[in-house]
């Protein structure tokens, strides 16, 4: 009988045992694919944002100088403040605006075609800033900063579109955790090459901002050798020749055939649908959660602290004992911290998934937000407190790029489908650089009306979108496209039903 038994279900025994996820690690094509799409996406991204830091003191008198040569006068202060801050926050007008159109270009020209095409942006803004001090103009150093900007804007919004495609099932998370490994990573070279040592000294703040050109050169020579999306050829230009080749490329020839079985039952199940605008997103009532979903998380992304932490950074080592000539190989250590924790949740994305992470982020990140505002409220306190600010410092950046830092853009990936996914990029771009500008808007005005106690907002912030996660995003590691817009869909019939039977509260019901 237990023979008989066992014969009878043999091929059940058999099914669960080959469903069980197995640890896999992409063969060396597909590693090498999302290191170029990288190197010149959202590694520039990062690159950017730090790199602008270290020639702050030098740009500020070129711009006198330079003001100086033409009116025969200093610049006043607050000129000069306003030019500066201009030079900044420019770069977040230009991300605004390649992230608006980051999605078309995706559609029109390929994933790989617009990662290779937004080089361009980078070339010129290379260009155009490494000349400014040699012509003397420094509204080259604005024009370059926004020309920057939209090759940020294009290449986070079309780049972690590329990874999410060319990974297979069971690889999507780890492969997306590239992209915030990258961003980390530039953010960590430009504040090494920032450094004195290098190219921080007063001569060579020029060839510093023109640098951004190596990333670019280097994705031009890498990235044409490796295919387009295969989800893209195949379900937006039916190409299946090239759908074929780009997946035994990017996968191997044993693992090509499941990949393709999935991307034909996408396609098929997309069978008369267009890509979708922005605008068609908002108005499908299909998407709305998943929609409201990435609006929510794109702006808790710069509205949770971790700008502020920044910010408090050099205070809280001053306060420590640190010199001011140390610090910035300090802040070179909190770089370092981010990089590393973007690393430790790429390992760990595929095995605890993605909704522990980013839940646990932004829990963790609320717990820091209230020892941080006692330690800074209590510094004078004893002479241990200014070193647990310290450390509140690198808890905030561990619990950041623990969750929040990394999984969001996996997350925008997918919650969508393929003629779905490059406009709700272009929203969560959109939303992510508005709330970036917003932020450095906002957030001087809001230290000085709260000073340390601005940190009970953030709390707010990290509280309420962990607890949203937790109550409305189902987990999506090694689901397909399809099974998460299916959990979507019959999670949202079962909200409306608990709202007209029972007048429950819409967020109550798990997923």
């Amino acid at each position: 009988m237990p023979n008989e038994f066992l014969n009878e279900y043999e091929p059940l025994l058999i099914k669960e045992i080959r469903d069980t996820p197995r640890l896999k690690f992409p063969n060396k094509s597909l590693l090498l694919a999302a290191c170029a799409a990288c190197i010149g996406g959202t590694f520039q991204y990062g690159y950017n944002v730090s790199v602008i830091n270290a020639p702050t003191e030098y740009v500020q008198t070129f711009i006198n100088q330079t003001w100086r040569e033409r009116y025969q006068a200093d610049i006043s202060e607050h000129v000069l403040t306003l030019c500066w801050s201009t030079i900044v926050s420019i770069f977040t007008i230009g991300g605004l605006i390649g992230a608006s159109i980051g999605g078309t270009l995706s559609v029109k020209l390929g994933r790989k075609g617009t990662l290779l095409t937004n080089n361009i942006f980078a070339l010129l803004a290379a260009l155009l800033m490494g000349i400014s001090y040699s012509v003397g103009v420094f509204e080259l150093l604005i024009i370059g900063r926004l020309v920057c900007g939209i090759n940020a804007g294009i290449g986070i919004c079309v780049q972690p579109l590329y990874l999410g495609e060319i990974a297979p099932t069971a690889l999507r998370g780890a492969m997306g955790m590239f992209t915030s490994i990258f961003i980390t990573g530039g953010i960590l070279t430009g504040q090494v090459i920032g450094l004195r040592e290098l190219l921080g000294g007063e001569e060579y703040w020029p060839i510093l901002l023109s640098t951004t050109c190596i990333p670019a050169i280097l994705q031009l020579a890498i990235l044409p050798w490796f295919p387009e999306s295969p989800r893209y050829l195949l379900i937006d230009k039916g190409d299946n020749e090239r759908c074929k080749k780009a997946l035994k490329q990017l996968h191997g020839v044993a693992d090509c055939d499941g990949e393709w079985d999935d991307i034909e039952k996408e396609k098929n199940n997309l069978l008369g649908f267009e890509a979708m605008k922005p605008w068609d997103l908002f108005a499908d009532r299909s998407v709305r959660w998943q929609l409201l979903s990435i609006i929510l998380l794109g702006a808790a992304q710069q509205l949770n602290g971790i700008n502020a932490i920044y910010f408090y950074a050099d205070y809280v080592f001053k306060r420590s004992g640190i010199p001011s000539e140390k610090i910035p190989y300090v802040t070179v250590g909190t770089g370092a911290c981010e990089c590393l924790t973007a690393l430790t949740c790429g390992m760990l994305i595929e095995c605890l998934g993605r909704k522990i992470l980013i839940t646990g982020g932004y829990t963790l990140m609320s717990i820091c937000c209230i020892l941080f505002t006692l330690t800074l409220t209590f510094q004078d306190a004893s002479p241990v407190v200014p070193y647990l600010s310290m450390a509140c410092v690198f808890a905030f950046i561990l619990s950041f790029g623990l969750g929040p830092g990394g999984v969001t853009n996996i997350l925008t990936t997918e919650l969508f489908t393929q003629n779905a996914r490059p406009a709700a990029y272009m929203i969560a771009g959109s939303v992510n650089w508005l709330s970036f500008f917003f932020v450095g808007l906002v957030f001087p005005f809001m230290v000085i009306g709260l000073q340390q106690y601005c940190f009970m907002f953030f709390l707010v912030i990290c509280f309420m979108v962990a607890t949203y996660i937790f109550c409305v995003i189902p987990e999506t590691k090694n689901k397909t496209f399809l099974e998460i817009q299916t959990e979507f869909k019959s999670s949202s019939n079962g909200k409306a039903v608990s709202v007209d039977g029972a007048g429950a509260n819409l967020l109550s019901t798990s997923i």
